[in-house]
């Protein structure tokens, strides 16, 4: 260590002073040097943020697994989901602005292609496998390609949509649903657009 003064120390510091401020004028760093405070910038380099990790939910094989869309045999029972159906009219009504006569069918079907079908009475009005035409159930789960209906006879019954035609009814008006053309997710059907045609084959 170098006694406060020395030659040594103003020589160390001068020299420190030009190699850190290359662009500083030797005026104005022995004007630096008279003040006795020396301020040297540091430049902390930008820490790179931590990426936060998404949370993730329960995969396909998990959820069979957990059986959480399984409805159990005890529940398989129709009148249990009757007012499920009867929220879900109130609901189609509360969406149509009431069902009202002078209400535009196209209106009214754009609004049910889109609103969620848990609780609807519908029906398999054509098909290309004769055994499903006919039955008639309150929907109780919509998946990408099937229906899971409850009918009357409290039977559960997996009905997919390729190739099949629904039908539900709500104060007189009568929809049809071309199930090859709604292979959809319900969350899906919300945001897509659907195109009207004339006539959509089977």
């Amino acid at each position: 260590l170098y006694p406060q003064g020395s030659e040594e120390a103003k020589a160390f510091v001068l020299a420190f002073l030009k190699r850190s401020m290359p662009k500083r004028k030797d005026e104005t760093i022995q004007d630096m040097l008279t003040r006795k405070a020396v301020v040297v910038k540091h430049y902390s380099k930008n820490k790179a943020k931590p990426k936060r990790k998404k949370t993730k939910g329960f995969t396909a094989k998990q959820r069979r697994e957990m059986r959480l869309f399984e409805i159990e045999p005890e529940q398989q029972r129709y009148a249990i989901f009757l007012p499920l159906h009867e929220l879900w009219k109130q609901y189609i009504r509360d969406l149509c602005h009431g069902l009202k006569p002078d209400a535009q069918p196209h209106m009214v079907q754009g609004k049910l292609l889109k609103a969620d079908l848990h609780g609807a009475i519908v029906t398999v009005t054509k098909s290309k496998c004769p055994s499903y035409v006919g039955i008639t159930g309150i929907i109780l789960q919509e998946f990408k390609h099937v229906f899971k209906i409850i009918t009357k006879e409290d039977k559960l019954k997996v009905v997919p949509k390729l190739n099949n035609v629904f039908s539900l009814e709500l104060d007189g008006f009568i929809s049809y649903i071309y199930g090859s053309k709604f292979q959809l997710r319900a969350s899906e059907r919300s945001a897509k657009k659907f195109k009207l045609k004339g006539t959509i084959d089977l």
